[in-house]
């Protein structure tokens, strides 16, 4: 049952990330798009700052959860005397997991930050160009997410 709730509580954490992320990217974005540059930009600093505070705790449950989940299993095939090999699709899946979480990284503590203070200080252009590197990054997780979902589901 445990073991159910850990999967659950992962699953759901990736679901908010990955979705938020196709939402923010496909959805709002070319929504905003359509309004000036003061707008936009002020629209975009007060969406992200708690879209990525949100996936700053997700990325926190899925690296317990998934680190209980793989301790679980190993503990279980030595308590039955045999020997645990994570199945490549999980390896594959920390792995993708954990480069999104270094781009992750970048965008929320420097690309955001400098974001906000280009916003603070009515420096339009700078937001701008801060914008389109965000986006850039945001479009390469997404697509690893993506990526990423369809290993632990197809192979």
């Amino acid at each position: 049952m445990f073991y159910s709730v850990l999967k659950f509580v992962h699953v759901l954490a990736v679901i908010l990330w990955v979705g938020g992320m196709l939402f923010a990217h496909c959805f709002l974005r070319p929504a905003a798009a359509q309004l000036e540059p003061p707008v936009r930009l002020k629209l975009m600093v007060a969406v992200l700052g708690p879209f990525l505070n949100a996936v700053l705790a997700s990325i926190v449950l899925i690296l317990v959860s998934g680190a209980w989940m793989i301790g679980k299993m190993a503990k279980e095939a030595a308590q039955t005397g045999g020997s645990f090999f994570m199945p490549l699709s999980w390896t594959l899946m920390a792995c993708g997991g954990l480069v999104m979480m270094a781009i992750f990284g970048h965008i929320r503590f420097a690309l955001y930050k400098r974001l906000r203070a280009a916003v603070a200080a009515s420096d339009w252009p700078l937001g701008g160009q801060t914008m389109a590197v965000i986006r850039l990054a945001v479009g390469v997780n997404l697509i690893l997410g993506i990526v990423t979902l369809g290993v632990v589901f197809l192979v």
